[in-house]
């Protein structure tokens, strides 16, 4: 995305080529990640995602991967600070979390990894990346089930702890993981993986750092976040003032008293400015269908940048043309200790509540219901053994567009992870 004219004595072209570094930093770990973890969920499915974040936990770029992880990578920088100040943080520090309530995570399964970054002494950015791990332990294998009533029976929960320590790693921390998996060495494995992604992104944007130097390299960043908002809001300004209204269901709760789960969403578009209110959606659920605010953050940023401007970098600067209500105590926003483990079932439903509201301001951007996402996990045991866990995704159809039929065989909204190939699930699991 080209800036248009320089901005505060910066010259547009050298804000472009260092936002472009940056992303290529992005797209540096994902692809170390992937090559390095163990799981095939993650080594074929790439269930992953990776970004740099500014020092205040601004997006600076996300590497294309899997769009609901945005939140996550949103809310672990903020949860990091809580816990560990700046002042605490040197050089070699990496920290890990997972807990949506505490973590800045969304579900057990994916955790998240940040590491600080520093140049000549001072905090110049944050790594990070997020895997989807096979399973963290629970009252199920794949810890992921509706059948969960409350966080607890979904796995181990992690808040933000030092997985490493100025450069050494904490072999506790990693053995406490895998003590609570059914798959210890794969999670040993991604671990390490997960590690190694930030490590290489660390070193990246210190030569990037070391190059055009610190005050340079933040300006630029600064910049193209300011030129996003500009770009996002210019397009809101097209569109016609008004107030949308869309609904859905999700359907009845397995613990529930029988009726389906309404979804409600009224949309404003004001100026340039988008403001999304969900008074009204079902309050949160006793099963494990709830949605942690920053998974919603997530569907709607992905959702609204897909519709009205595919080509806008993926970074919090049109985040700032977005405001959203979530009433808290609702499946959208849950309270401390509802299950969470299923949140993707739900953000599909959420994603094409949003894509209709905004397909009624916009009709010439409108696209019909996707539907939610089928999600299955199978294990067993190996012959020496050992356990086995396969999780997978299935994915449908998209819904039409104007002018188009949808896609075929796609997972939409905010996900994106690919199918686990039969040849790569015969040669890690007994299943023909």
């Amino acid at each position: 995305m080209a800036t248009e004219t320089p901005i505060r004595g910066m010259d547009a072209v050298w804000v472009e080529v260092i936002a472009n570094q940056i992303m290529g930093v992005a797209e540096e770990m994902a692809s170390t990640l992937i090559r390095a973890s163990f799981s095939p969920n993650i080594k074929q499915r790439a269930d992953c995602s990776t970004a740099i974040l500014a020092p205040n936990g601004d997006v600076l770029a996300q590497a294309p991967r899997i769009p609901i992880h945005l939140g996550s990578m949103i809310g672990a920088v903020d949860q990091l600070l809580a816990h560990h100040p700046v002042e605490s943080l040197q050089p070699g520090d990496m920290f890990l979390a997972n807990d949506p309530y505490t973590g800045g995570g969304q579900h057990l399964p994916d955790i998240n990894f940040v590491a600080p970054v520093f140049h000549e002494g001072e905090l110049a950015a944050f790594v990070a990346n997020i895997a989807h791990h096979a399973d963290v332990g629970g009252m199920v294998a794949g810890s992921e089930s509706s059948i969960c009533r409350t966080i607890f029976q979904e796995g181990l929960r992690l808040p933000p702890v030092a997985i490493a320590r100025g450069g050494r790693l904490n072999r506790d921390i990693q053995e406490i993981i895998a003590l609570n998996s059914r798959t210890p060495d794969e999670r040993r494995g991604d671990i390490l993986a997960q590690v190694a992604a930030n490590n290489v992104g660390e070193r990246r944007l210190r030569e990037c750092l070391a190059r055009y130097g610190k005050d340079r390299v933040l300006e630029a960043c600064a910049q193209y976040l300011d030129a996003t908002e500009r770009r996002f809001r210019a397009r809101l300004a097209e569109i016609p003032d008004g107030v949308a209204e869309a609904s859905d269901a999700l359907d009845p709760d397995l613990y529930g008293d029988g009726g389906t789960v309404p979804v409600r969403l009224r949309l404003e578009k004001k100026g340039s400015q988008l403001h999304l209110d969900f008074e009204g959606t079902g309050p949160q659920l006793p099963s494990a269908r709830n949605m942690p605010v920053g998974a919603l953050q997530s569907t709607i940023y992905c959702v609204v940048k897909v519709l009205l401007d595919p080509a806008l970098p993926a970074n919090s600067g049109y985040f700032r043309a977005v405001t959203i209500d979530a009433p808290e105590g609702t499946m959208v926003n849950p309270s401390a200790g509802a299950a969470v483990g299923c949140r993707a079932l739900t953000a599909a439903v959420i994603g094409d509540v949003v894509a209709r509201a905004v397909s009624d301001l916009v009709p010439q951007c409108a696209v019909a219901g996707s539907g939610p996402h089928h999600q299955a996990t199978f294990s067993g045991r190996h012959p020496d053994g050992t356990v086995w866990v396969d999780y997978e995704t299935f994915a449908g159809a998209q819904g039409a567009r104007p002018y188009l039929d949808g896609m075929d065989a796609v997972r939409i909204h905010a996900s994106g992870a690919s199918n686990l190939p039969v040849e790569a699930l015969e040669h890690a699991y007994p299943l023909r």
